[in-house]
């Protein structure tokens, strides 16, 4: 067994999978020998699938990912507990600015970092943060359908979102408000004005 396979414990048969997807046994089947999903064989023959791998898969095709697949993902590589504010954008220069800012000014809020959906939706259920600064244009799943789902799963424990956005269209906006956003910025954003709106949140 490799070091990958020995470092997660919890796997899903072809099966499973289908259940998960809402597909038969013979498309999950299918997903694996075409490699699009992820999995490796037992000594026995048969297909089993990572938890991460198969998160990461239904992500990309925008499936809905249930909570108990996301609690069985591996924890990702942040050692706060206690985490109050998630940044989700993957513009790395433009989220490290704004965790640097914010890091400075709430001392006392554990501050963390996610660049994709799929690490923000881990991290959701994992650390549940009460305020979120989302981006619209991420990899794989769009920012306002990752608000969708937040806003329909208790798993993600209801954060304050904010969105923080490069696209400029009036309608992404009206849909955002129409959604619920209360709190929408363009890029490039006023960083004192971004802080205020935090303020409001926490206090």
């Amino acid at each position: 067994m490799s070091k990958y396979q020995e470092e997660k414990s919890k796997v899903y048969s072809a099966l499973e999978v289908a259940n998960i997807c809402g597909v038969v046994n013979q498309t999950a089947i299918n997903w694996i020998r075409n490699n699009h999903l992820k999995a490796f064989k037992t000594p026995g023959g048969q297909f089993r699938v990572y938890p991460d791998d198969l998160a990461e898969f239904m992500q990309k095709r925008s499936m809905i990912i249930p909570e108990d697949v996301l609690n069985n993902c591996k924890k990702r590589a942040f050692q706060d507990e206690d985490v109050k504010i998630l940044i989700v954008d993957d513009d790395k220069g433009f989220n490290d600015l704004i965790f640097k800012s914010i890091s400075a000014k709430f001392e006392k809020a554990s501050v963390a970092q996610a660049f994709d959906g799929f690490e923000a939706g881990t991290m959701m259920v994992s650390k549940q943060p009460k305020c979120l600064i989302l981006d619209l244009n991420l990899p794989g799943i769009d920012g306002i359908k990752l608000y969708q789902r937040l806003k329909s799963s208790d798993a993600f424990g209801h954060p304050e979102v904010i969105v923080v956005t490069g696209m400029n269209d009036e309608e992404t906006e009206k849909k955002c408000r129409e959604l619920g956003v209360k709190y929408f910025f363009r890029k490039p954003v006023f960083i004192p004005e971004l802080i205020k709106v935090i303020t409001t949140i926490f206090n």
